[in-house]
């Protein structure tokens, strides 16, 4: 097979892979990604689309089953639902399918030339892959590293059978009567919650104090209250430790030092994931790390000249957009363009019900940091369109310096709020103050009102509260 060569050689096609490629295909550089599986990633894959599409078929039914039940307020009463869950699945790779083609698309349309196969590094500058045609070999001035993630595997709790992971369980040909979840996490409660409203009896097993643990307390009670109201058993400070003999249930031992059997028909273990560091020759290239990650500097500059890493395999937030910001701006620093990006204003969101959204930094970590600070909180249950949504739970909470009222973080959670995230984000990147948000008219009625709103309370002088 004759060897390629390139200007510019991007390994793994996710997020931060391809949007990496078609900009740098864009800006005319010769592009070559080098993907084994679909173009799009766990992302849109096995990850953040196939989630949220069974999300969204988890919260209708639901509804459709309060109306059945004759509790819905609005007044609307029907029949009984059923579910035809290999339909939900099918519409779920649907989905996943026009994604992945509207990516090859995307390439193609940026001239990037796409070479299906596993990728080995041979040196820093030529790359072996494993094609169903043979051994390419592809020749490159500059390579972008981008990996991924994969999820971690607890050696007592090995994947097979019963045990999954986030990919099988959003393959699944049924609706397991019991689910029991090993880690109380975002991809735990995500699907720990959607699985409980299409009808599964879900516990979930927490070694830390209390769930979601990467956002503060105060965010998480609407969440806490939720999963009680779906009937989510919930076990913190409490420690898996392996499959029953019959492999029929979760051994679990409790915050009380008590043995308990945790009967289930899949058991879930979502404790996080891990960077693809092995298998494509890093031991060849030698790159500094940072414990499992490739250590980078602010530009994704990795300690050998010529190579870049970007997305999970970097290190935290492991998030798609960030990934792709990386990309995208790796892409145009290869072009020659002068290029930076700022990790501060990188919104994370937690699609359980309700939905969580942080930007920068909480009250916590901004009193750290040292001097005075101020906070608005505006609650949902004041919001007209919150209401007309059912959904008053959650609030918008704001977080200033005390002296220049710069705005140093935004929290919301509540119905819907993934939505405000562009909000806040594009706020803190623009470098916003209280009044900046104060003074921006939201329109009436929008949950999004709730926003300036939080910020008046910060300045002291709410109007709606």
């Amino acid at each position: 097979m004759k060897d390629i060569s390139c200007k510019l050689l991007v390994i793994g096609a996710g997020p931060g892979g391809y949007v990496c490629a078609i900009r740098a295909g864009q800006l005319g550089i010769d592009t070559v990604i080098v993907e084994a599986a679909k173009p799009g990633g766990t992302c849109l894959t096995i990850g953040c689309i196939p989630s949220k599409a069974l999300i969204h078929a988890a919260e209708e039914f639901e509804k459709v089953s309060h109306m059945a039940e004759g509790t819905s307020p609005l007044g609307i009463a029907t029949t009984a639902p059923s579910l035809d869950f290999g339909k939900t699945i099918a519409w779920k790779d649907g989905i996943v399918s026009r994604l992945t083609n509207g990516v090859s698309g995307l390439l193609k349309k940026a001239k990037v030339k796409h070479v299906s196969g596993w990728a080995t590094f041979r040196d820093g500058k030529t790359v072996e892959v494993e094609t169903e045609t043979g051994l390419q070999v592809i020749r490159t001035e500059t390579v972008v590293i981008a990996t991924g993630s994969a999820p971690v595997e607890l050696p007592f709790l090995p994947f097979g059978g019963p045990v999954i992971s986030s990919t099988e369980a959003l393959s699944l040909d049924k609706v397991p009567e019991r689910l029991a979840i090993v880690g109380g996490g975002y991809i735990g409660l995500e699907l720990g919650m959607a699985f409980a409203k299409l009808g599964a009896k879900v516990t979930v097993v927490e070694a830390l104090p209390r769930l979601l643990a990467q956002y503060d307390a105060e965010l998480t009670k609407p969440v806490i209250k939720r999963l009680a109201e779906l009937g989510v058993e919930v076990l913190t400070e409490a420690k898996a430790k392996g499959l029953s003999t019959k492999g029929d249930a979760l051994l679990v031992e409790t915050a009380a030092g008590k043995d308990v059997k945790i009967e289930a028909d899949k058991i879930l273990v979502t404790v996080g994931r891990k960077p693809v560091t092995e298998g494509w020759g890093l031991d060849q290239i030698d790159l500094d790390m940072s414990g499992r990650f490739i250590r980078i500097d602010e530009q994704c500059r990795t300690s050998m000249r010529g190579v870049f890493a970007i997305g999970d395999v970097t290190g935290e937030p492991m998030l798609a957009h960030r990934a792709m910001a990386q990309g995208e701006m790796v892409a145009e620093i290869v072009a020659g363009h002068k290029r930076s990006w700022d990790k501060r204003a990188i919104p994370a969101v937690c699609f359980t019900d309700p939905e969580v959204v942080s930007v920068g930094l909480s009250p916590e970590e901004a009193k750290a940091l040292g001097g005075e600070i101020k906070t608005g909180l505006f609650p949902f249950t004041a919001n007209g369109r919150a209401m007309t949504k059912l959904g008053e739970s959650g609030f918008v909470r704001v977080v200033a310096r005390a002296d220049n009222h710069l705005v140093l973080g935004i929290q919301a959670v509540g119905n819907g709020v993934s939505e405000l995230a562009a909000a806040f984000g594009l706020a803190l990147e623009m470098g916003a103050r209280l009044e900046d948000i104060a003074g921006t008219i939201h329109a009436h009625p929008t949950q999004g009102e709730a926003f300036p709103e939080a910020a008046l309370k910060a300045l002291g002088h709410a109007l709606h509260i």
